[in-house]
């Protein structure tokens, strides 16, 4: 049976894009009836090797995640003032829904079907233990999409 162009339909992340972390994870919080996380900052260029639209993108993000759930985060994401698929997709829509994620495996595999079927890249990057990588679906979705490939994730 095929399995859809990630092998998988499990969404396992909702990222959000706003304006002030502390205060967003504070609502969300409230919202939740748990204690607010606390906020990370990304790694920076020399760690990621992160691309924006095929250039090197020197943007960072200050990061905060609850967990919903067993198998779902919620992610807020404030970002930088440079050019990231982040910092422009909140000058342009606002703050909100930013992406969903999938755990997939085979990184450039599953970025070229994306891409051979009109989903382009938007930004990739390493992490310790991984990688990402966001593809443009608005135009179908209306979201896009983050495949996250963490080493040793089964």
């Amino acid at each position: 049976m095929q399995r859809g162009i990630l092998g998988t339909k499990a969404v396992i992340q909702i990222g959000f894009v706003v304006h002030d972390v502390e205060k967003a994870a504070k609502a969300f919080a409230e919202f939740f009836g748990v204690e607010a996380p606390s906020w990370s900052l990304s790694d920076p260029y020399e760690k990621t090797g992160c691309e924006y639209k095929g250039k090197p993108c020197f943007a960072r993000s200050k990061n905060a995640f609850f967990q919903i759930g067993d198998q779902l985060d919620l992610e807020l994401i404030e970002p930088g003032p440079e050019p990231s698929v982040w910092r422009d997709w909140l000058d342009e829509r606002g703050e909100g829904v930013h992406h969903i994620a999938f755990f997939i495996h085979g990184m450039g595999e599953r970025v070229l079907a994306l891409e051979g079927a009109g989903i382009p890249l938007l930004q990739k990057a390493e992490f310790t233990g991984g990688r990402y990588a966001y593809m443009d679906a608005t135009a179908g979705l209306k979201v896009i999409l983050e495949l996250l490939e963490i080493e040793g994730r089964g």
